[in-house]
């Protein structure tokens, strides 16, 4: 979401919901992009970024075979289903190392590193490519974005739900010193073993140094306490003592043994829920949820009276160390209290783009009714 926040800010409209339907050339010389709700969008230039197929015109002749995904599938040395023809890069299938699902990854890195296999494996030796992990970066408009490992939509897709979504918006340096700027973080791991499964950030500095951090933490089947233990690099210029990567480890242990137990913002409409934002007073007039109760941290003590033992409490400050710390004043008071991850900056974040997002998309076109005779 901070992404499409970006690109509106610098004047990109972004349209998310509602695919191409059509193009169709203009008397003008240009085009006229037409979506799957019937708004039409005039272009000079249409540039078609879907993703890629592999070519596998070749493999198909050579009756090799081909996996689920279209790809050439292979073994771990790189060999097809004739043992005399390797394949690497683009076309091939390999397993994901998360999920164990086959994948296509159409990236350099795992390109090369399948060639190095295919030639050990070629030339005798005994070498096996572990699968992939798609630790990725781009770069958009002063922004970096990485990812790595599994999103939740594709452990969703692999029948694995068995994971957690820790959300965080550290800084890439310490505040003292000038020029910090925010890393959105998310980290996503399994609750039963705290095995890190995959992490996206986004932010303008320090992005990738995380990312690549945690991308060996799943290379080797790490768990999130070895994230709150990693000995990173640190002065005031270039992190803190508490780096981003180890606050989501310490964030996802407080999770798994119950000191700070997470909530997911799905949760919000619940019911018999009740919300408490234990930010200052400055920051509640400056928006909260309209059913909130507020109680600032510093007289949540004082006021205990006040809530419910009966219900679920979800609570908020505005990026999650207030709301812990409230979470553990309320928890040894006995009440069912739970930490909302990522606090309003989270929150923040997916409602804007909500709104962006019903801003710009049309009532979706009347579909005519089938024939019934």
């Amino acid at each position: 979401m901070p992404v499409r926040l970006h690109c509106e800010a610098h004047g990109v409209t972004v349209r998310l919901g509602d695919g191409l339907a059509s193009l169709t050339a203009a008397a003008n010389g240009g085009l006229t992009a037409r979506t799957d709700h019937n708004l039409e969008i005039a272009a000079d230039l249409v540039i078609l970024s879907i993703g890629v197929r592999p070519e596998t015109q070749l493999a198909k002749a050579a009756a090799l075979t081909i996996g689920p995904r279209g790809g050439i599938v292979v073994d771990s040395h790189m060999r097809t289903s004739d043992p005399a023809i390797w394949a690497v890069g683009d076309a091939v299938e390999i397993s994901d190392v998360v999920t164990a699902s086959a994948a296509l990854v159409p990236l350099a890195g795992p390109a090369n590193r399948q060639a190095r296999i295919a030639a050990a494996s070629i030339a005798g030796r005994a070498a096996g490519f572990r699968g992939v992990q798609g630790t990725a970066v781009c770069g958009v408009m002063g922004l970096t974005i990485a990812s790595t490992g599994a999103s939740e939509k594709s452990l969703r897709r692999a029948g694995l739900g068995d994971f957690q979504a820790v959300y965080l918006h550290p800084g890439h340096h310490v505040g003292y010193y000038p020029g910090a700027k925010p890393i959105h973080l998310k980290l996503l791991f399994r609750p039963s073993d705290g095995r890190v499964l995959g992490a996206q950030a986004v932010g303008e500095a320090g992005v990738e140094r995380r990312i690549d951090t945690i991308a060996m933490a799943i290379q080797m089947r790490a768990t999130v306490d070895d994230l709150a233990e990693a000995e990173l690099c640190y002065a005031p210029q270039y992190g803190a003592a508490k780096d981003p990567v180890n606050l989501a480890g310490m964030i996802a242990q407080n999770a798994r043994n119950q000191d700070s137990p997470l909530a997911g913002w799905s949760e919000i409409d619940g019911a018999d829920v009740l919300i408490l934002d234990v930010r200052e007073s400055f920051e509640w007039h400056a928006g909260h949820f309209e059913r909130a109760v507020h109680i600032p941290l510093g007289q949540l003590r004082d006021r205990l009276g006040e809530l419910p033992k009966d219900r679920p409490i979800l609570v908020h400050c505005a990026v999650g160390l207030r709301a812990h710390i409230a979470v553990r004043i309320l928890r040894q008071r006995g009440f069912d209290a739970r930490n909302l991850s990522g606090g309003w900056t989270t929150w923040r974040h997916v409602e804007a783009a909500a709104e962006s997002a019903r801003a710009y998309l049309p009532e979706p076109r009347a579909v005519p009714p089938e024939p019934t005779g």
